[in-house]
Formats: structure tokens, sequence, C-alpha cells
């Protein structure tokens, strides 16, 4: 009797790419892949390499603005200031992070946009959200689970056919990018978005205020890629999604 059960071989290929797809197609959390102790250590050593490669800055009035705002967000997310630190970069490129292990990041070019504190606790209160709501290790999961099933796709499909392996784990690959290894998804992003705006609001700052500073942005940042592909949403489409969020709060 002939077995009409797939090989082992071709099982485990299939469930490789299988885990690919449907991660990538998730719309909540992946499986943590990694613990919470392992993402700070990564956070921490991250911050340590950055540090002895870019410079603090020297502006003191953007040290002082930063320290005020970190500190009324996080005192209102339930947060011990004492417990992070936060620092501005001398660089100028308009951007700032969040690290597993308490650490906020501010890099000098941000305050050519963000020329207000109403602007700069939306930029702080965004990234404090990463945190709460564990992006990082949910990155970090989704990245080692997405590169085990790839190499092992392109491993199963290379013993068989190699011409057909480099097509279907590229293929892979780029379902695997979309979904899952760009910094932060959509998803994401909103997520921080809300809880920046709620975190604002909550500190006494002026939520609305982030509207102004996402156009601003968007008029820094000049021509943008696809939508589909955009490591944050498009402008239209985050600022409509803060609107929700904004008429939820109290006036």
């Amino acid at each position: 009797m002939a077995c009409s059960c797939m090989t082992r071989r071709g099982f485990l290929a299939t469930t490789a790419a299988g885990s690919v797809l449907s991660l990538s197609g998730c719309v909540g959390a992946p499986p943590a892949m990694v613990s919470s102790y392992e993402v700070e250590a990564m956070g921490l050593q991250a911050w340590s390499e950055l540090r002895a490669q870019v410079p603090l800055s020297r502006e003191t009035a953007y040290r002082s603005t930063l320290d005020q705002v970190s500190r009324r967000l996080l005192v209102h997310a339930g947060e011990t200031p004492e417990a992070w630190e936060v620092q501005v970069f001398a660089s100028p490129e308009v951007n700032a992070f969040a690290l597993p292990g308490r650490k906020i990041g501010v890099y000098e070019g941000m305050f050519r946009v963000a020329r207000s504190a109403d602007h700069l606790a939306a930029v702080v209160g965004h990234e404090i959200g990463h945190l709460s709501a564990n992006h990082p290790q949910e990155r970090i999961s989704a990245e080692v689970a997405t590169d085990t099933a790839l190499q092992l796709v392109g491993g199963l499909l290379g013993a068989r056919n190699v011409g057909n392996a480099d097509v279907i784990t590229a293929a892979l690959g780029l379902g695997a990018q979309v979904g899952l290894l760009l910094p932060y998804s959509r998803n994401q992003e909103l997520e921080a978005d809300a809880f920046g705006l709620r975190a604002m609001a909550g500190a006494g700052y002026d939520a609305r205020q982030a509207l102004d500073l996402w156009r601003r942005m968007e008029l820094e940042g000049g021509a943008r890629g696809p939508e589909f592909l955009a490591t944050h949403p498009a402008p239209a489409a985050r600022i409509d999604a803060m609107q929700q969020v904004l008429a939820t709060l109290p006036a």
C-alpha cells in the first residue's frame, strides 16, 4: 500500500515556509523566542556601542528640555525616572529611539523638527510606547523565527534543486522582510503613537501638537518610498489614526 504521507524532508520544508508566511501575516504578537532578559542584554550592548561611536550633545538647552519632558512622561507611565538613562546625541540625524534596559536617545537633528516641549513629548512618548508594549522583544523574536525558517527552507530545497531554492527562498525573503524585518511593523508604530498621545495628555502636554510634529516630519523627510514598504505608516494614514485616538481623550 502506497503511503500518502509526505516525507520528513518535505514536511519540514512546508512547516518552515508556513511558519514564515503565517508570522508575516500575523496581526498579533509573534511567540517570544527570546527572553526579556536576553532582549535587555541586547539593548544594553547596543547602547554601549552607540555611546562609544556617537558623542553626547553639549547643547545644554536640548538636554534640559529632554530631561524635563522624559521625567514627566515616565512618572505618568508609573516608571521611576532615575532608573532610566536619557541622552541627547550629537548627530544631525532627525531620529530618536528607546532601547530595552530603559534607555532613550534623541539626536540633535530631532530638535530641528520638535520645536517645543509638546513636540518633544510626542517623540519621547512614542518611544516609551514601544518599550511599554514589548515591541523590541516581538521584533527580535520575529527575526529569529524568520531567519531560522529561511535557513531551513533554503537548505532543504537547495539539496533538491539549487535553482528553485534561490527563487523560492528569495520569495520568502521578500515576504519576511515586508512582514517582519522592518524595524517596527505598521501596527506597532500606530500602537506606539496611541500610547504616546495618551501619555502626553496624562502628563499635561497638548497631545494635538503631535499632529503638527508629524506634519513637520513629513516636510523634513521629503520624498518617501511606496507606502506598503515604508518603515512607518504613511503620513496621511498615521495622522488619521492619531486623530481617532485624540477624539477619545478629554478636551
